[in-house]
């Protein structure tokens, strides 16, 4: 059986190291980062099976770097942070963390916080792509630098149309609910607001389908939600 490869994303070399420690223990195997720039390269050539981030980096704020991830990323991620106040949590589980423990932590919580994610990725069909590069009909996306392209032309999509559409392509064709769709691109306060997403999807439609008023690939299920038909992965 494969070990576990979980990326550690944390500054303090003592913590990293006890984190590591711990793990390599329950027979996991670790790879550590101490910057954004380290992880987002470790994520996207290590292909972590889970990853523990802190907020606070020498490079910019851990939720950045969780919001770049979630766009082609789909391991589970567990903040690990000093931070504990309720606002910092909400903002981090907003930008796509999976769960949130604050520091000082014990190592039982750790390790059963770690093992609970890793069972629920296991329930969960793989969709994770090889290549960050998907595409459908005459559009390429690139979720990792969230480039877009029509018939080799750019287009500009704005941060929200850019997470919604990402969140129909984890979806992999899957009918996706209006409740799951504003919870991904908006959060869990936004989900009893369906009309932002025919406004957004409209907008989708007009600058991604040949004839918005008859889409081929970003589809409606009345009464239920929407999906994304066509879609293809680039190796």
């Amino acid at each position: 059986m494969n070990k576990a490869q979980i990326l550690i994303v944390e500054d303090e070399s003592n913590i990293r190291r006890f984190v590591r420690i711990a793990l390599e223990q329950e027979g996991m195997a670790v790879i550590e980062a101490s910057t954004l720039a380290q992880a987002r390269m470790d994520a996207a050539t290590r292909r972590p099976d889970l990853m523990i981030v802190d907020l606070g980096l020498p490079d910019g704020d851990g939720k950045d770097l969780i919001r770049d991830l979630r766009g082609w990323v789909y391991s589970p991620i567990l903040v690990l942070s000093a931070r504990d106040r309720e606002e910092e949590k909400v903002a981090a589980l907003n930008a796509g963390a999976d769960d949130y423990l604050a520091k000082p932590f014990g190592v039982p919580e750790l390790l059963a916080r770690i093992r609970a994610l890793l069972r629920r990725s296991q329930l969960v069909p793989n969709v994770q792509v090889a290549s960050s590069r998907v595409r459908f009909g005459g559009v390429q996306v690139d979720l990792a630098s969230h480039e877009v392209t029509r018939d080799g032309q750019a287009v500009h999509l704005t941060p929200i149309e850019f997470r919604l559409l990402t969140a129909l392509i984890r979806g992999h064709g899957k009918v996706l609910t209006h409740q799951h769709l504003l919870h991904e691109t908006w959060g869990p306060a936004y989900s009893d607001r369906p009309h932002y997403l025919r406004v957004y999807m409209m907008q989708l439609r007009q600058k991604l389908e040949q004839d918005a008023a008859q889409p081929k690939y970003l589809l409606t299920e009345l009464q239920v939600g929407y999906r994304l038909a066509g879609l293809d992965v680039q190796a």
